[in-house]
C-alpha cells in the first residue's frame, strides 16, 4: 500500500492506524533519509498503541522499551550499529520473537538478521510536492 501524507499529523496518524491493527510479535521496520519523519510516525505508533510517554528515536541507546501500552513496543534505531553482530549483545532476538511489537529504525542495515515475516515501512520525500509531503510505503 501506498500512503500520501502532507503534514507530520497525517503521518502521525497512518502510524497510529498501523499500530491500533498490531499484535503481539508483529515486526515493523522503517527504513527513509534523515528528517523525513520516522521519530513522527513512532510517535504515532506508540499513540496507537496506548503508550502516553515521550518517545524519542533511541540513536544513542540502540533500544527503547515502552511497557504501558496494549502491547509492549521495542523500538530500535540501529543507525549506529557497525556490525549486525552487535544485536545480539542487545539480545535482539528475545525482543523481536517476543510478546510485543518491534519498530526497527534503519533496519537495511541489518536484514541479514531480520525475520522473515515483517511489514516494511518506507518513507520518502518529494520536495517538488511540498515540504511536508511524505510517500509511505507499506509492504
Amino acid at each position: 500500500m501506498i500512503y500520501e501524507t502532507n503534514s507530520p499529523e497525517e503521518t502521525f496518524a497512518l502510524g497510529k492506524a498501523l499500530a491500533e491493527k498490531a499484535s503481539a510479535g508483529d515486526v515493523f521496520t522503517l527504513n527513509g533519509d534523515l528528517g523525513v519523519g520516522k521519530t513522527v510516525f513512532t510517535q504515532g505508533f506508540g499513540a496507537g498503541l496506548g503508550i502516553k510517554e515521550p518517545i524519542n528515536s533511541p540513536t544513542f541507546t540502540i533500544l527503547q522499551v515502552y511497557d504501558e501500552g496494549r502491547l509492549p513496543l521495542y523500538h530500535f534505531d540501529v543507525y549506529r550499529i557497525g556490525d549486525p553482530d552487535e544485536m545480539d549483545e542487545i539480545g535482539f532476538e528475545e525482543y523481536v520473537y517476543g510478546d510485543g511489537v518491534t519498530l526497527i529504525e534503519w533496519a537495511n542495515l541489518i536484514e541479514d538478521i531480520l525475520p522473515k515475516k515483517l511489514t516494511a515501512v518506507t518513507i520518502e520525500k518529494d520536495l517538488s510536492k511540498g515540504l511536508s509531503y511524505r510517500k509511505i510505503t507499506v509492504e
